[in-house]
């Protein structure tokens, strides 16, 4: 795992201002504080952190470069494939055995082909000198960020944002329509950034710079997977099998392992799995342990890492680490993003990193396997539609009527958000269900179009299109922006075995009714970890990682969510409708609705305006 960046001068010119590149690495140091090295010349330089997990001895430290030095290669992530890449190789004179090496014999043979056989998590940047070609690429699912942009002629990029923030020359103008669409969704759709002059490689994607422009190749997309009949058993033994083999090609390292648990199915599945092939009493588990107790799930995980013998680390998760975690997160990563979990996600990590290097985390399985109550939403619509006019005016102005409640994901909760939205298409009461909660007001300029969400929507059923849309949208552009931040800024390195390749291509093309059967989630996942799991494990009611943001709004975070969203502040911004925020604002203070998920939006927006945008 690594921070990777670099600066190309597209014409032969000499870059402009190659001292740069020392700031540019200072930027990403808690990627890799283990190694550091760079490559330069008058008109390029490639450079790395390295967070040393495979290869721990200085040779692996990248970037690595061909054997007549013409070719340089750096890679941010895992290469699960590369013991037998290199084995195809036997002539090549390797300097390490370092997994991201093995990459560059297999580009020299079959240039920017090679990125489709990797089978791995990845970001990588090739400098090619023969044609003075640039090549980015990022992993099929976006488990590792690449982030690029102009300077005249030259081509900036780095895992991460604030790094390209250190070029004097970047414009820093903001793109009105990433602003629009993180305040509806509460994190910004891919390619965009918050920032004009930044954008982000697309996952799954290769992108070629020259001199003569730039080209793009999506060599996976999610979307061209097509439905494959099979059985249920054939499903439940597929399954069992592909996701055995992923722990175990992602357990492998010269560092410990440890794996994030909450006491649910996919995290147990996990550590299940990670124990039998590491051995037992060898693998860590971390849970958080929240203060408040509709948010904790600290003794189930207790108790199954009790059963499966891992050395268990609760991580005390109250309001006052929450807060230490508020200003690591707000300071250290420079997109504004507004799930709350990366809070607990960050404690979980920088307790992680005094036993482990690497941790096991079960983004993927709900968005592959069906797992979000959504989807049983998107079920249920069709019948609640068909309810007479008057009726469904009356249940809703029922359900609107239950007072609101600040535990985590309560039915009133679940209840009113349905009856909001269900009567809409599939395509906007899902974005309305997984967006902010803001309505348009909250607007007070450019309402966003989103025509990447929209892609494809029209030609797919509302329960498999809605999990092809969390697969590429929620799933890549704030879950697993959450993970790689949160776990990265305690350099440590997540992986995710349900994004393995294999699973993902399996799961993609499995009939709707084999991921949502009736009103089961995850019904063949469920059925595949009957033989991992106890019955209680895998039927136990979902909650996920959360945090009590209703009651902080109105008590522990009160005078900053005052200081944030103070009414002169925002008007003087025009970025935000400022009397709507301000009528939330107090409807939630006055305990007539629970508006925390729509403020906590605009609270991270102004927080990241204040850290990266002023």
């Amino acid at each position: 795992m690594c921070g990777i960046y670099g600066m190309i001068a597209a014409r032969a010119e000499a870059l402009r201002y190659p001292e740069v590149a020392e700031l540019m690495g200072e930027a990403l140091r808690h990627r890799g504080p283990d190694g550091r090295a760079m490559f330069s010349e008058a008109q390029a330089v490639i450079g790395t952190e390295r967070l040393r997990i495979i290869d721990l001895h200085e040779r692996a430290d990248q970037p690595f470069a061909s054997p007549n030095g013409d070719v340089w290669l750096e890679c941010n992530g895992e290469i699960y494939n590369a013991v037998a890449i290199r084995a195809r190789y036997p002539e090549y004179s390797f300097r390490s055995a370092s997994d991201v090496e093995s990459i560059l014999p297999l580009y020299l043979e079959h240039g920017v082909d090679a990125v489709a056989q990797l089978d791995g998590m990845f970001a990588l940047a090739v400098w090619d000198n023969r044609d003075r070609t640039l090549t980015l690429a990022r992993d099929r699912a976006g488990e590792k960020p690449l982030f690029y942009g102009r300077v005249g002629d030259e081509i900036l990029f780095a895992s991460e944002l604030q790094c390209l923030l250190r070029h004097p020359s970047l414009p820093r103008e903001l793109d009105p329509v990433a602003i629009a669409e993180y305040l509806k969704l509460g994190y910004v759709p891919e390619p965009r950034t918050p920032f004009r002059a930044v954008r982000r490689v697309p996952a799954g994607t290769i992108m070629r710079f020259h001199e003569d422009g730039e080209e793009t190749i999506r060599y996976w997309d999610p979307a061209l997977f097509s439905t494959e009949p099979v059985s249920d058993r054939d499903a439940i033994a597929r399954t069992q099998w592909l996701i055995e083999n992923a722990v175990e090609k992602q357990v492998r390292s010269d560092v410990p392992v440890g794996v994030f648990i909450s006491g649910g199915m996919d995290s147990s599945i996990l550590a299940t799995l990670a124990s039998r092939v590491i051995g037992v009493d060898k693998v860590h588990t971390f849970s958080a342990q929240f203060a408040e107790a509709s948010y904790d799930e600290s003794g189930d995980a207790a108790l199954l890492a009790n059963r499966m013998r891992t050395m268990h680390v609760p991580v005390r998760t109250d309001e006052e680490t929450l807060r230490e975690a508020l200003e690591h997160v707000t300071k250290g990563v420079a997109e504004p993003l507004a799930d709350p979990a990366i809070l607990p996600t960050f404690l979980l990590a920088r307790t992680a990193h005094k036993h482990v290097k690497v941790i096991l985390s079960g983004e993927g399985a709900d968005e592959l396997f069906g797992g979000y109550p959504t989807y049983l939403g998107h079920k249920v619509a069709p019948y609640y539609d068909g309810i007479p006019a008057p009726l469904r005016a009356l249940l809703r102005r029922g359900v609107q009527s239950v007072p609101p409640s600040g535990k985590k994901v309560t039915l009133e909760f679940l209840l009113k958000r349905f009856v909001s939205d269900a009567e809409r298409p599939w395509i906007e009461r899902h974005l309305a269900w997984f967006g902010t909660g803001l309505s348009d007001e909250i607007f007070a300029g450019q309402r966003p179009d989103m025509p990447e969400l929209r892609e494809g929507a029209e030609a797919t059923n509302a329960l498999e299109g809605a999990m092809l849309l969390d697969y590429r949208s929620y799933l890549r552009d704030n879950l697993l922006v959450k993970v790689d931040r949160a776990t990265m800024l305690s350099s440590v390195e997540a992986r995710a075995p349900y994004l393995d390749r294999f699973v993902s291509a399996f799961a993609l093309s499995l009939p709707a009714d084999l991921r949502v059967r009736r009103l089961t989630t995850k019904w063949v996942l469920k059925k595949a970890a009957e033989k991992w799991l106890p019955h209680d494990v895998i039927y136990r009611r979902k909650r996920g990682l959360s945090v009590p943001i209703a009651n902080w709004i109105n008590h522990g975070l009160r005078s900053e969510v005052d200081r944030l969203l103070a009414p002169q502040r925002l008007r003087d911004q025009g970025i935000v409708n400022e009397p709507y925020v301000s009528r939330l604002l107090a409807e939630h203070r006055s305990g007539r609705a629970n508006h925390a998920k729509a403020l906590w939006a605009v609270i991270m927006l102004e927080y990241w305006i204040e850290n990266w945008a002023a």
